[in-house]
């Protein structure tokens, strides 16, 4: 039989921070003997055409400025 998960307040704080401000991608928690153990955090960056050439414009604009 599954023993009940321990989730304090520090767990919580933890995997809101984890998610907080992830647009794509996973957050994986490792849970061990009922307990949380780990939690992983993946990001994936999508790249379009739009945002590659929204992007190339923003560098060039900058440049000019002297940044």
């Amino acid at each position: 039989m599954a023993k009940p998960l321990e989730l304090n307040e520090s767990w919580i704080g933890r995997i809101t921070d984890a998610v907080s401000g992830l647009q794509y991608g996973t957050v994986q928690i490792v849970v061990h003997d009922g307990r949380i153990v780990q939690i992983e955090r993946t990001e994936r960056r999508r790249f379009d055409e739009v945002s590659e050439r929204r992007a190339s414009r923003d560098i060039s604009q900058g440049e000019r400025a002297g940044l």
